[in-house]
């Protein structure tokens, strides 16, 4: 496999379409469309170890609960289950962009890092955007007094048996980082 050309074929802020020329193992040369968070003119030149995201897995201590959120998704037409989430601002390490979005979109604050994941992909066939995971523990009153005027979201803190009885509801629609986690969380107590 090799990639022959790559050309970047819109300009948009926070992500952008690329059109790739690859051969393949027959040496037959293919094209592919994938999405990136990139501004480069090769998202292939991009430094590596970096993520374009950060998605927050939050315990809270005092609750004893699992920290989800359910939030109004353009893309789906409506309500996903999730964990709060965003993009690393330039400058920012993990633990600084999830601390920083876990206190936007819920109100609540991180007291302990527990653990961080590299960055990782979620839907390589069509697109290179990668995040990290950052499981905390957090204390404090949700609220939604520092959510963007784009975002809707509401706090949800779930304990053990609670998260098994969502995770079995059909109709609704879960990122698949919280259906996992929730799964684990549900059949064994644990988030990690």
């Amino acid at each position: 496999m090799e990639i022959c050309r790559i050309k970047k074929i819109s300009d948009c802020k926070h992500l952008n379409l690329f059109s790739i020329q690859y051969k393949d193992r027959g040496d037959n040369i293919k094209n592919w469309v994938f999405a990136s968070r990139s501004s480069l003119s090769n998202p292939l030149n991009q430094e590596p170890g970096i993520s374009d995201a950060v998605v927050v897995v939050p315990f809270h201590r005092q609750e004893k609960k699992l920290v989800i959120i359910r939030e109004f998704r353009v893309v789906l037409g409506g309500y996903q289950y999730g964990f709060p989430a965003g993009l690393v601002d330039t400058g920012e390490n993990i633990v600084q962009a999830g601390t920083r979005e876990l206190f936007e979109e819920t109100g609540l604050v991180v007291t302990r890092v527990l653990k961080s994941s590299p960055p990782i992909y979620s839907s390589s066939g069509m697109t290179d955007e990668n995040i990290s995971l950052l499981f905390v523990e957090c204390d404090g009153k949700p609220s939604n007094e520092f959510n963007e005027m784009s975002e809707e979201i509401k706090v949800i803190m779930l304990s053990r048996k609670a998260a098994g009885k969502l995770i079995l509801k059909p109709d609704l629609k879960f990122d698949v980082k919280l259906w996992m986690v929730l799964n684990m969380f549900a059949d064994h107590g644990i988030i990690s």
